[in-house]
């Protein structure tokens, strides 16, 4: 019998994983995109209306203050932030200077890392960068010798949520997906990183459509698939003086 992860709609998606008990409040959320490239906005946006509160939300940024992630924030339904930049996003400004907003900065790369390593059953791993740093503040840090060179390398652990809600351009009903260009970015990685995964697609395409040599997240990491028309708003347009 042929696997069909497909849904009507991302709210019904939504309520599938609070069925399943993957959606409580005081969660760990994994979510894709960068900026406003590869973000789930459906997705968000079904989350923001589930009503799910005390979020910790794993994500490279905050989006803005109307859209992506920003929907969240003004419901004051994220407790804490785990990102690498947020620094387009007033409303996230004004939440963590007055301490109503709990966040953990990370390096791109060790944002990147923690959630493949998550995703790959890797509980921690040493890395350099941050050592002397406030990103390296109350973690262990050791002294080793790697490739002939001894230095200090900090511990960050791996990152796992209950939930994590990604964005793909095609799928196939089994949720193998592909990604477009750079809004790739770190979705492949939450994708694997959760309990219970949901993407949200523009394509969906028959099984065996797929070139088998180009399918980026393969369908065993994917929980439900629901299709939507995205807005894909631009951060910050610049152009050329005419």
């Amino acid at each position: 019998m042929t696997i069909d992860k497909r849904f009507s709609s991302a709210t019904d998606a939504i309520a599938r994983a609070r069925e399943l008990g993957h959606l409580t409040d005081g969660i760990t959320v994994m979510v894709g995109g960068f900026g406003l490239c590869g973000i789930p906005e459906a997705l968000i946006a079904a989350l923001r209306d589930s009503g799910a509160k005390d979020l910790t939300c794993v994500s490279n940024n905050a989006g803005v203050d109307d859209f992506g992630l920003g929907l969240l924030l003004q419901t004051r339904q994220i407790r804490k932030m785990v990102s690498s930049y947020v620094g387009e996003n007033a409303e996230f400004e004004r939440q963590f200077l007055a301490g109503e907003l709990e966040v953990e900065f990370n390096p791109q790369g060790t944002l990147a890392e923690r959630v493949r390593a998550g995703g790959a059953g890797i509980p921690a791993f040493y890395t350099p960068t941050g050592v002397g740093t406030v990103v390296a503040e109350g973690k262990p840090v050791q002294e080793m010798t790697f490739k002939g060179r001894t230095r200090e390398y900090v511990m960050e652990t791996g990152l796992w949520g209950s939930l994590a809600l990604v964005k793909a351009w095609r799928a196939d009903p089994f949720g193998n997906l592909q990604f477009r260009m750079t809004a790739r970015n770190f979705n492949p990685e939450m994708a694997t990183a959760a309990d219970f995964t949901i993407v949200e697609v523009e394509e969906m395409v028959g099984l065996g459509d797929l070139d088998a040599d180009n399918i980026h997240t393969p369908g065993s990491y994917i929980d439900a698939i629901v299709v939507g028309t995205p807005e894909k708003r631009i951060e910050q347009r610049t152009v050329r003086q005419p």
